[in-house]
């Protein structure tokens, strides 16, 4: 008796953790992120994201102009101690960020983000 009372309270339990993680895993997502641009990489800007709405909050904390592209959209070019925040739906796929400010990606101010 003691033994079937813990396994089926084992299987509940492993049950309902079941209901709360899946439903996070399959659908989508929204997020807002602090990005920081400094001279010359991004630090805050996450590897990876679920599908959806996402707020890019770009702060830039370099002695350069900066900004930051998404896919097609991007934020305006910023002076040192200004932000602006960039909000974009992403689909699943890869994504390349960047700063366009020219030769900012060449020196490193650029990546990817993955959506899933």
């Amino acid at each position: 008796m003691t033994r079937r009372l813990v396994l089926a309270t084992s299987a509940a339990v492993l049950t309902a953790a079941t209901i709360l993680l899946v439903p996070a895993a399959l659908g989508s997502g929204s997020g807002k992120y602090t990005v920081t641009a400094l001279d010359f990489k991004f630090k805050g800007m996450p590897a990876r994201v679920a599908p959806g709405t996402h707020s890019f909050t770009l702060v830039n904390k370099g002695a350069a102009t900066h900004d930051l592209k998404i896919g097609p959209k991007k934020t305006r070019v910023l002076n040192k101690g200004q932000k602006a925040t960039l909000r974009v739906t992403l689909k699943k796929g890869t994504y390349v960020f960047m700063c366009t400010v020219p030769g900012h990606a060449s020196l490193g101010m650029k990546g990817k983000l993955v959506v899933r």
